[in-house]
């Protein structure tokens, strides 16, 4: 009987290491993913000197002879499992950033890279903003509308 104890104890207890380390799996995804958007959104930038109005407006410009893929495919959130990123307003229309739609705390609370700079404040995965400005913007929005 003891034995029983023991093991089901030793059994929850992996199983919420594993948990966490599924979560961390899932936030470096996130960082990845977040990051290859704002990256993809700063190349359409850069070669339009406006900001794409649809996610799927990154994958194929087909207004070239040539189309360009500013972004190899649409990734789904981590933290949801759906393609429902939402999107960051830029000003003067499109929009300039994506971020999960997750309510979860984040686990990694430093140690990010200086593109993510701000994370490590976040309360949720929501408040992780992946936002392209260009110079003489703010490089970080702090409320904006999500679609």
């Amino acid at each position: 009987m003891i034995f029983v104890a023991l093991a089901g104890a030793g059994l929850a207890s992996y199983a919420q290491v594993a948990s966490h380390a599924a979560q961390r799996e899932k936030e470096a995804e996130l960082l990845f993913r977040g990051n290859a958007f704002q990256a993809a959104i700063a190349s359409y930038y850069k070669k339009e000197q406006r900001y794409p109005t649809s996610l799927e407006t990154l994958l194929e410009d087909k207004r070239y002879p040539m189309p360009v893929r500013h972004l190899r495919k649409l990734y789904a959130d981590p933290m949801t499992g759906e393609r429902d990123w939402a999107l960051i307003d830029a000003p003067g229309g499109g929009f300039m950033g994506v971020h999960s739609r997750s309510d979860k705390a984040p686990i990694k609370t430093g140690n990010f890279l200086v593109k993510n700079q701000g994370f490590d404040q976040a309360q949720r995965y929501a408040d992780w903003k992946f936002v392209h400005s260009p110079p003489g913007l703010p490089a970080r929005v702090e409320k904006s509308p999500s679609k």
